[in-house]
């Protein structure tokens, strides 16, 4: 399996609305590699999204999967559902009392992508059964396996992924790790490439708080194929996150780490809801995230940033607004390295 970038720098799957196609189309036309976020999208949703992608660039892109887990202890969601309802009927929403069983269309997805396979497909949150992994192989899709630990990594290789994106602890948005229980580590990115080197020859893709040349140059010494970023592109033109989003990436300071609003650990930018909820929040996902889906909506129409998820790596003051492909291009230049060939 060759794994070998014009532009080493993957557009990282960003779920929710970030990772549009115009931003996957734009990373993979500079010669990097986007990727579109399947996650919390339908089967057909992601469809679409595949054929806009195709219409907007002839270069190859990847799609990313939310590997389901297991479903979550009704009775701590119902507990945390009457800590939040007192801010539900402040603002006037209603929270769900019920949360079906969510696999996120895991089957139909698959099946959709072996029935017409793109480039790349890349898991989080775990990793898919064998057979799955032998179904895409044969439809010619290159794997990819999100770790957080070499024993996430070992898992993934011995499952017979071809490529692994190793997420460090300065990564915006959701840690990966393979179990929602797990905390995630804090061993730098750095390091933590070291130490999964050490269990797998697989070609490693560094994620995580990357935002300018240097880090990136950094993260290829230290023995990675490729980096991965997304803050880095929530400004640009073509992302799909909000003013308020964009605004506060500048504004704002602080990251944390929050279970509070899907059950998940995930980074984002501290605001008076993580501070409020983080304590008492259950390790439930993905029924937190549907749970808190009301609040968020609602606090994202007023653009309140002391109540919205806002994601964010710890380079997000680096951030830069304008096009995607101009910022992949300077990034690659500032790294110190000319374009593949």
């Amino acid at each position: 399996m060759c794994f070998q970038l014009v532009v080493p720098v993957v557009g990282a799957p960003m779920a929710g609305g970030a990772s549009t196609p115009a931003l996957v189309a734009a990373v993979s036309g500079a010669g990097g590699l986007g990727f579109l976020a399947a996650g919390y999208r339908t089967a057909g949703a992601m469809v679409e999204q595949i054929g806009r992608t195709r219409e907007l660039t002839d270069r190859p892109f990847g799609v990313n999967l939310f590997v389901p887990g297991p479903p979550s202890d009704a009775a701590v969601v119902a507990a945390y559902r009457r800590r939040l309802l007192p801010e539900a009927e402040a603002w006037g929403v209603e929270l769900p009392s019920v949360i079906p069983p969510d696999r996120d269309d895991w089957d139909a997805k698959l099946a959709a992508l072996i029935a017409d396979p793109v480039a790349y497909v890349s898991y989080t949150f775990g990793l898919p059964a064998r057979a799955d992994v032998e179904a895409v192989r044969a439809a010619g899709g290159v794997q990819i396996g999100t770790v957080t630990t070499p024993a996430e990594a070992l898992a993934a290789t011995r499952l017979g992924l071809d490529v692994l994106t190793v997420q460090g602890p300065g990564a915006g948005g959701h840690r990966a790790t393979h179990r929602a229980e797990d905390e995630p580590g804090t061993l730098p990115l750095l390091q933590l490439l070291a130490a999964v080197r050490e269990v797998t020859e697989l070609p490693l893709i560094a994620a995580g708080g990357l935002a300018d040349g240097p880090a990136i140059a950094a993260a290829l010494r230290a023995g990675a194929r490729a980096v991965q970023l997304g803050t880095a592109y929530l400004r640009t033109d073509e992302s799909g996150a909000s003013p308020a989003h964009r605004r506060a990436l500048l504004e704002r300071d602080a990251t944390t780490v929050t279970r509070a609003f899907t059950g998940r650990p995930a980074r984002g930018l501290r605001n008076a809801f993580i501070d409020r909820h983080q304590p008492h929040a259950p390790t439930a996902y993905p029924e937190v995230h549907h749970l808190t889906q009301p609040l968020r909506a609602a606090a994202a129409r007023r653009g309140d940033l002391d109540a919205m998820h806002l994601w964010a790596g710890t380079g997000h003051r680096l951030a830069r607004s304008g096009p995607a492909a101009d910022l992949t291009r300077a990034l690659w230049r500032e790294a110190g390295a000319p374009a593949r060939r």
